[in-house]
């Protein structure tokens, strides 16, 4: 459901959540923090700056930021900026409601739990819960492990 890219975006807010505020980092760096390949970081990024996720900086100090609070982030955007809108239309949308199919309104759900379930979740509620611990044998076993703290630790799970 969530693309590479969108992984890919997911990845680098955390980390860039967990550093000072208003920290500004070149993409390249995010990349290597990461364990990422660069190019691919860096169209993921352009992404999240297009949707005025994170704020492009120019010069020697430039880089990327977050442009808004953590608490203003919902997965919805990031997912939405990486993948495109999320939409459900699978019948001809002229069609009156009460004229359906079955499908269209199971899947009208599902549209709609979706949205739901991503639009109630933020980055900094991803901040409070437990990171996966990095694996020690360079594989992740989870696709938020292994993002480094602001210290360029792994970060670990809390409590440990």
């Amino acid at each position: 459901m969530l693309s590479k890219t969108t992984i890919s975006a997911l990845r680098a807010l955390v980390y860039l959540a967990r550093q000072e505020e208003g920290t500004c980092l070149s993409p390249r760096r995010i990349a290597e923090l990461l364990d990422e390949s660069p190019t691919y970081l860096a169209k993921s990024l352009r992404y999240l700056v297009k949707a005025n996720v994170l704020r492009a900086e120019m010069g020697v100090r430039g880089g990327v930021r977050l442009a808004q609070r953590p608490e203003e982030i919902t997965l919805l955007a990031v997912v939405e900026a990486c993948q495109g809108a999320i939409v459900g239309d699978y019948c001809e949308s002229s069609r009156p409601q009460g004229s359906w199919c079955a499908f269209h309104q199971a899947a009208l759900e599902l549209h709609n739990a979706i949205k739901g379930v991503l639009s109630g979740w933020t980055l900094a509620q991803l901040l409070l819960l437990p990171h996966a611990e990095a694996s020690g044998d360079g594989v992740r076993d989870c696709v938020m492990g292994g993002i480094p703290s602001a210290r360029g630790q792994a970060l670990t799970r809390i409590g440990t």
